[in-house]
């Protein structure tokens, strides 16, 4: 009699089959047409892949050795969901992880990415900016605040670009640094403002100034700037900022410029988290800002 026959009535009978009754190779799935019941552990060998851990791994190490190979999902009641649903792996067809792991995610509209509320979260660890904070109004408000909650230990530099236009003809368009949750006062603070033929430069200050000539208040008039914010968390060097801005001022006339100021050297240790942009008497009327971090 055949080992085939011999094993289906063994597994008929209930008879147990000694571990040392049958050769290692001696059968093999061809020779089985029913399912088995295994009641311990399962041995790896040359036609079933398994471990101790409950894995199930399937070898694709060899061009289409799997293709259509599938887990059917077999739910042990009629309420779940996912009765009867496969669970596909195979490198060139529907496998997911093959499509997160590549170079081109192979999809042809448009990525959407999750939404806050006044701004879009862009991908992290990719470098570039991290929008943070985003604001526009035409009401007036006495000053723009950024707070800990944007300036933080999160990034060390900062990229902010705005546009504002004073409540009252003739002013200055000031930002003082914060640490500690609170404006830094006590001319902690020095800037050099130039608009290539004339320099304002102070040493000691309780403020950085953003433009040469006074800014005008009518429609079309104001300031638009951007600038980095450099060494937030160092306690080595201190912060400041570099950046440009242009202005219309009182008579229209148009003035470009640049402005570096920040802490001033004896200042070092002040951690920044946050800064506040005020005109230096009266409201800021119409702005918008937006901050990034850095990445």
């Amino acid at each position: 009699m055949s080992n085939a026959r011999n094993l289906a009535n063994l597994l008929g009978t209930g008879t147990t089959i000694a571990t040392a009754a049958i050769a290692d190779d001696a059968i093999t799935s061809a020779k089985l047409d029913t399912n088995i019941a295994v009641d311990g552990s399962i041995t790896a060998g040359t036609e079933l892949v398994g471990n101790v851990s409950g894995r199930i791994l399937l070898d694709a190490s060899a061009a289409a050795t799997d293709v259509g190979d599938e887990f059917l999902l077999n739910a042990t009641d009629a309420s779940a969901s996912n009765d009867g649903s496969k669970i596909l792996f195979e490198e060139a067809t529907d496998d997911p992880n093959t499509v997160l792991n590549s170079n081109n995610t192979g999809v042809g509209g448009t990525l959407t990415f999750a939404s806050a509320t006044t701004f879009d979260t862009a991908p992290t660890g990719v470098g570039g900016l991290q929008l943070l904070f985003s604001q526009a109004s035409s009401t007036a408000v006495a000053s723009i605040d950024i707070d800990e909650a944007y300036i933080n230990s999160t990034y060390d530099s900062y990229y902010v670009v705005g546009n504002v236009k004073v409540a009252t003809d003739g002013g200055q368009f000031r930002l003082k640094l914060k640490s500690g949750g609170s404006i830094v006062t006590g001319s902690k603070h020095g800037y050099d403002n130039n608009n290539g033929g004339n320099s304002d430069l102070a040493d000691t200050a309780d403020f950085i100034r953003f433009n040469y000539s006074t800014l005008g208040n009518a429609v079309g008039e104001g300031v638009q700037f951007n600038f980095y914010m450099h060494n937030v968390n160092s306690t080595i060097y201190p912060t400041f900022i570099t950046g440009c801005y242009k202005t219309a001022h009182t008579a229209g006339q148009h003035e470009g410029g640049y402005v570096a100021g920040g802490f001033i050297a004896s200042s070092y240790a002040l951690v920044c988290n946050g800064f506040n942009l005020v005109a230096a008497s009266g409201n800021l009327d119409t702005h918008s800002i937006k901050v990034y971090g850095v990445v």
